[in-house]
């Protein structure tokens, strides 16, 4: 089993940023490829980014392409999302997932419990 604990989600203004964060632990090594989803008020969860383990392979949706950057600090067992120009369809719960490299929720077999970001007008 994996474990992961997202962190860092809040209240920021429209142009504003944030890191999100997510812990991995337990069986790190199904770590392979960590992804960011995630999922407004009435809408299905969506796909925002995924990372390989060696960061060779990233993957962007086109929505937050230019103004969100993931990364991993595999020395951690952790993945972040720098997250700039934050606009109000930011606004979201945003999720932690480990699986394979897909940029289906499907796909994923690990998922952290969310943390919520609010983007004001």
């Amino acid at each position: 089993q994996v474990q992961l604990v997202e962190s860092g989600g809040g209240l920021v203004q429209t142009g504003g940023s944030l890191r999100l964060s997510c812990a991995a632990s337990g069986r790190t090594f199904s770590t392979t490829y960590m992804a960011w989803f995630r999922q407004a008020p009435g809408k299905e969860r969506e796909f925002v980014s995924v990372m390989a383990r060696n960061g060779g392979r990233t993957y962007y949706a086109d929505s937050v392409k230019g103004r969100f950057t993931i990364s991993r600090d595999n020395a951690k067992n952790a993945m972040n999302l720098q997250m700039n120009s934050l606009k109000p369809e930011d606004t979201a719960v945003y999720y932690c997932a480990a699986g394979i490299l897909s940029v289906r929720s499907e796909d994923y077999n690990y998922w952290g419990q969310g943390t919520q970001v609010t983007v004001s007008s």
